[in-house]
């Protein structure tokens, strides 16, 4: 049973929005890091996040039973009734919410919060009835990195509103490649993603555009450090090499195949952006 509460929070969603907290942390943090703060700011950002998720679990519990990785959910089985996920999903958020005012700072608490607010009550009704709600969702994704760096910087800045930016644009090649190579489960659940509502060719041309405006986000980063050469030289060439897999999806014939690399090169991606960026 702690298990299937556990798998409730999506664990791997967790992990993946810390790494892009400390990511920002560090980038704010000059070289001289807290870990006390640190920890803090890494504890109640996962548990606002896992609540997020645990609510989330609770909306999309109908549209999760008609697809095949969603199915064995706890609560679609009935394995964790909706009360009793509401009331987990409630504690984790007000637990999160009294580290973060406590023990970090009222800027990374709005910020955690805002990433709340819009994946609950804008990206998850939106996302059964528009193929726009990626936009919406790949606001929330970026919150993280700016919950990191408030924590650190003690205030927000224009260096965290375009680490914000780049986060942003990074998601929505990620979401589409995953619409694209998921579309037939997709199509079985409802869900109008960009792919199936208006088709595959305006979805590539979106995944291109995005890739460059991260490309350019990201390496904006650079401006704001006297050192910043080699970091705009890395993700030059980490978004030169992810355009040109962008390029060659105009052409694929094996969509599906080209989806999935464009998927899992884009969290090498996220990786190395996010190592730069601490470093």
């Amino acid at each position: 049973m702690l298990k299937a509460y556990y798998q409730l929070t999506k664990p791997g969603l967790i992990y993946g929005n810390l790494f892009t907290a400390v990511a920002g942390f560090l980038l704010a943090a000059r070289g001289r890091v807290d870990l006390r703060l640190l920890f803090f700011c890494l504890l109640g950002l996962a548990l606002v996040i896992g609540a997020g998720c645990v609510l989330n679990n609770i909306a999309d519990r109908d549209m999760d039973a008609k697809m095949d990785r969603t199915r064995s959910r706890a609560l679609v089985t009935g394995e964790i009734s909706k009360p009793a996920a509401a009331a987990f999903g409630s504690a984790l958020l007000g637990s999160g919410v009294i580290i973060l005012f406590s023990l970090v700072n009222i800027y990374a608490l709005a910020a955690a919060v805002a990433g709340f607010i819009i994946y609950i009550f804008l990206y998850t009704p939106l996302k059964g009835r528009t193929a726009h709600a990626t936009v919406v969702g790949s606001l929330a994704g970026a919150m993280p990195p700016l919950v990191g760096f408030s924590a650190a910087a003690g205030r927000p800045s224009l260096e965290a509103a375009v680490l914000f930016l780049a986060i942003a644009f990074w998601q929505m090649p990620h979401f589409y490649a995953i619409a694209i190579f998921r579309a037939d489960e997709y199509a079985a659940a409802g869900v109008p993603v960009l792919p199936l509502r208006f088709g595959l060719r305006s979805a590539k041309i979106q995944i291109l555009l995005y890739v460059t405006g991260f490309t350019a986000a990201a390496a904006a980063l650079g401006w704001f450090k006297p050192s910043g050469a080699w970091y705009v030289g890395g993700v030059g060439l980490l978004g030169l090499l992810w355009l040109g897999l962008a390029i060659r999806g105009l052409a694929a014939a094996e969509n599906k195949r080209w989806a999935r690399q464009m998927f899992f090169f884009s969290l090498i991606v996220l990786v190395l952006t996010s190592v730069l960026i601490a470093a």
